[in-house]
C-alpha cells in the first residue's frame, strides 16, 4: 500500500511538473524569442566598437544592457500581437496569421496584456541600472532608452506606424542605430556618430526581415485596411527590394572594411555560404 501512495505521489508531482513547464513554455512562445536575435546583435556590436575605439569593456554593463534591449524587444513583440488580434487583423480565417497564440487561444489577451507590462517594467528596470552603473549621463541614455521604447510600442500600439508603412522606418532605426549607439554610449559614457555606420547593415538585414514577412502577407494585410511598403511597391517592386536589402549589408561591410577595419570584411564569408547552399534544400 506504502509503494501504491507513494508512486501515486510521484505521478502526481510530475504531473505537476509537466503541466508548469507546459505553461512556462506558452508564454515563453508568446515572446517570440527566436526574434531575439535582431536585439542582441546590436547589443554586442556596440559594445565591441566601445572596446575597439576606447579599450573600453564591461561585463556588467553589456548584459544589463542586453537585458534592457530584450525586455523592450519582448514588450513589442507582445504589444503587436494583442494589437494585431483586437483589431480583427489576427483571425482563425486568416491562415497566414502572424501570430497565432491568441488566434489558437494559447494564451488569453490579458495574459499577453499582463506579460507585455511585465516586460516594459522589466526594461525599465534594467535601464536604472544601467543609469547607475554606465559612465554615461542619465539624459542621453533616457533619451535612447525611451525612443526606443515608444517605437517598440507605437509600431503597432498607439499611432500603429506599422498600419500606415512607417513601421519599416522604426525597424531600421531601433534594431540598428538606436541599439548600437545605445550600448556605445553605456559602455563608453559617450555620444559618437561613428556607430551609426556599423550599425547600417544590421539595420538593413533587420529590414530584410520584415519586408519579407510583410510581402508575404500582402493580400491578407490589404483584406485588412493595413498599408506597408510591400502593398505600396507590389510583387515586383517588393521583390527588388527584397534583393537588395539582402546584398546592401554586403557592400557597406565593404566600404566599411575598407575605411574603418578590414575585420568587417569577415562579414562576406556568408555569402560564399549561400553560393555553396543546396537550393533543393532551401
Amino acid at each position: 500500500m506504502q509503494n501504491n501512495s507513494h508512486a501515486k505521489e510521484g505521478n502526481k508531482c510530475r504531473v505537476k511538473k509537466t503541466s508548469l513547464s507546459q505553461e512556462l513554455s506558452k508564454y515563453l512562445a508568446a515572446l517570440r524569442p527566436w526574434s531575439f536575435t535582431s536585439s542582441f546583435t546590436p547589443v554586442a556590436l556596440g559594445s565591441a566598437l566601445a572596446y575597439m575605439e576606447h579599450a573600453e569593456f564591461s561585463l556588467l554593463i553589456s548584459l544589463v544592457t542586453c537585458l534592457t534591449a530584450l525586455s523592450v524587444h519582448a514588450a513589442g513583440n507582445l504589444v503587436n500581437t494583442y494589437v494585431d488580434y483586437v483589431r480583427g487583423i489576427d483571425t482563425k480565417k486568416k491562415k497566414d496569421a502572424n501570430h497565432k497564440t491568441l488566434v489558437d487561444s494559447v494564451l488569453m489577451p490579458g495574459d499577453i496584456a499582463w506579460l507585455g507590462g511585465l516586460s516594459y517594467v522589466l526594461g525599465c528596470c534594467g535601464f536604472l541600472l544601467l543609469a547607475y552603473i554606465s559612465p554615461a549621463r542619465m539624459e542621453h541614455l533616457a533619451l535612447i532608452y525611451f525612443g526606443g521604447l515608444s517605437g517598440s510600442f507605437l509600431y503597432t500600439g498607439g499611432l500603429g506606424l506599422k498600419y500606415v508603412a512607417l513601421g519599416d522606418v522604426v525597424v531600421f532605426l531601433t534594431f540598428g542605430p538606436l541599439t548600437v549607439v545605445f550600448a556605445f554610449l553605456s559602455q563608453t559614457g559617450e555620444l559618437s556618430n561613428e556607430p551609426i555606420f556599423y550599425a547600417i547593415p544590421l539595420a538593413i538585414s533587420a529590414e530584410a526581415v520584415l519586408h519579407c514577412n510583410n510581402t508575404r502577407h500582402m493580400e491578407s494585410d490589404t483584406d485588412a485596411g493595413i498599408v506597408t511598403l510591400a502593398i505600396l511597391l507590389g510583387h515586383t517592386g517588393s521583390y527588388i527590394l527584397f534583393v537588395m536589402l539582402l546584398f546592401l549589408p554586403y557592400i557597406a561591410f565593404v566600404y566599411l572594411g575598407l575605411h574603418y577595419s578590414k575585420c568587417l570584411y569577415i562579414g562576406t564569408k556568408t555569402l560564399t555560404k549561400h553560393s555553396q547552399q543546396d537550393p533543393s534544400k532551401g
